[in-house]
């Protein structure tokens, strides 16, 4: 079973205990001291008994959790460590910790954008000196989508530092129809990643509507801490981008949106649900029909477009047509 935090705080408390040489301690001495700390961190005031420290010191002396620590008895009352030197902190990194370390820190290295990652560039370096020193580095085997040239993501750190303080963001924003950038006063609410694109959501100065920008069409960001954050608007991800597939929050209601996949490429929809609301309504030989739920948006026609042949909308008409024009017209092109 897994070490729960309360029996690793008891751990760390002994083993600070018995590398403190100038003392002489007793179980009596363990106990309080564990009781302290467990008050101190937890806010738990029951004592600990006599029985469960007993059951760590045997369990620190194991090898259960790699410490095999040295700890011995005298006199039938007084415990210590033989190595004055030893520390559990110290123990030895077992190779099924080093490979679990090898990926968080491939995972760490992905979160460029946000300071409080980039504060972990030391603990990261050392995290795989440590494991350099343990054993030599193996060819990756982790393989995540990255663009290390995507445009904007220095404007992540800016713009969620003024979601949490709640800042007022003047924001020159040029979307790919424009042939200048524009200034507006932004209201940021929410950031979102999809497909390796960041976007905030949030509402211009005295506009209504929420509106979601791409970072890599804004130009420049400047904080404006003196204006009044007179927004009391907060967007759950979860509700807000509940019934729409990608980042573009359409007005009006969910419609029921019929999809036939054939045969072939079904698996991939039934094991990549296209949306949280994805229900089988038939399977045959030739194919499978689905339903989701969903606004239709930009997001969703292109994810139907990019199945080709191999997809059809029966419903609604209104979608339908329109995936049939833009096959048309990319026809056209051949």
């Amino acid at each position: 079973m897994p070490v729960n935090k309360n029996a690793l705080i008891r751990y760390k408390t002994i083993d600070n205990c018995l590398r403190n040489t100038t003392h002489r301690w007793t179980l009596e001495d363990l106990i309080e001291a564990c009781s302290d700390a467990l008050y101190e961190y937890e806010g738990i005031k029951k004592r600990v008994s006599k029985r469960t420290i007993q059951a760590d010191i045997q369990t620190m002396r194991g090898d259960k959790l790699g410490y095999n620590a040295p700890i011995r008895v005298e006199d039938k009352k007084y415990y210590s460590y033989t190595d004055p030197g030893y520390s559990i902190s110290n123990t030895a990194i077992s190779a099924n910790e080093i490979s679990k370390m090898s990926e968080a820190i491939e995972l760490l290295k992905h979160f460029t954008g946000f300071s409080y990652f980039s504060d972990l560039t030391g603990l990261v370096q050392k995290l795989e000196d440590k494991i350099h020193s343990e054993k030599n580095k193996s060819y990756q085997v982790i393989d995540i989508e990255k663009n290390d040239d995507l445009k904007g993501i220095q404007f992540i750190n800016p713009i969620y530092k003024a979601i949490i303080n709640k800042v007022v963001l003047d924001i020159w924003y040029q979307s790919f129809k424009a042939r200048r950038p524009g200034k507006m006063v932004f209201y940021p609410i929410l950031l979102k990643e999809y497909r390796n694109r960041w976007y905030v959501v949030g509402k211009k100065k005295d506009a209504t509507n929420l509106i979601t920008l791409a970072l890599d069409r804004i130009v420049e960001i400047d904080a404006q801490p003196d204006e009044e954050f007179n927004l009391k608007e907060v967007v759950d991800a979860a509700t807000y981008y509940k019934d729409v597939i990608g980042v573009t929050v359409n007005s009006g209601k969910a419609v029921n949106v019929h999809l036939w996949i054939d045969a072939e490429n079904a698996p991939y929809v039934l094991t990549k649900p296209l949306h949280h609301s994805q229900q089988i309504i038939r399977e045959t030989n030739e194919g499978t029909e689905i339903v989701i739920k969903v606004i239709p948006n930009f997001e969703l026609e292109r994810e139907i477009l990019g199945f080709g042949e191999n997809m059809k909308v029966l419903a609604p008409q209104t979608l339908q047509a329109r995936i049939a024009k833009r096959l048309q017209q990319a026809s056209l092109q051949y």
